[in-house]
């Protein structure tokens, strides 16, 4: 409790200064983001190697290492293109002193092989699927935390993507979704 408390501290006191977060989200942090965040521990329990793609202010990654924190061979690579959330997630990873690492890069340019692919607000499924594939067919299972429009998202990703996935419903919000793909096959010709 005492590394959420102070990773929503270092979140307001950055936020004030870049933006990390719609006014509204320190607000709900607890509800609407470390609840929504810390649900997909429970969905995959014995995973040990995840990537949060686009991990921006650090739902779901940061939650999901300070929660892995002290588990053995627990691992959290954050996976983020903005230099400037970069530094925010590095300031966090060192302050805490989490089992996590921070990666300047876009997602589908990182060699990483992880158990667990997440991602949250990063983009639309369709698109999303494209920056999951690599850690997918190196045999990651992908968790992506979703809000009310996911049919539509799933209807729009299987016009692009040959797709095995299952929704679970969210523990944080009863119009949110988990989007688990366990198997994702080469994008259909459009």
């Amino acid at each position: 409790m005492a590394d959420l408390q102070r990773f929503l501290a270092l979140l307001s006191e950055w936020n004030a200064n870049m933006n990390l977060v719609g006014p509204s989200a320190l607000a709900e942090f607890w509800p609407r983001h470390a609840w929504d965040s810390a649900q997909l521990l429970k969905v995959a329990p014995e995973a040990r190697s995840w990537a949060d793609l686009g991990a921006g202010a650090g739902f779901p990654g940061i939650v999901l290492a300070i929660l892995g924190k002290g588990r053995l061979g627990f691992h959290v690579d954050l996976v983020e293109s903005m230099v400037k959330r970069c530094r925010f997630l590095s300031e966090v990873v060192t302050t805490l002193d989490l089992p996590a690492k921070v990666h300047n890069a876009r997602a589908e340019d990182l060699k990483l092989t992880v158990e667990i692919v997440a991602a949250r607000a990063c983009a639309p499924l369709s698109k999303l699927l494209g920056y999951a594939r690599p850690y997918l067919h190196r045999g990651a299972t992908g968790l992506f935390l979703k809000g009310q429009d996911v049919a539509a998202e799933l209807e729009e990703a299987t016009r692009c993507w040959e797709l095995e996935a299952s929704i679970v419903p969210s523990l944080s919000s009863e119009r949110g979704q988990i989007v688990r793909v366990e198997r994702l096959g080469r994008a259909k010709p459009v």
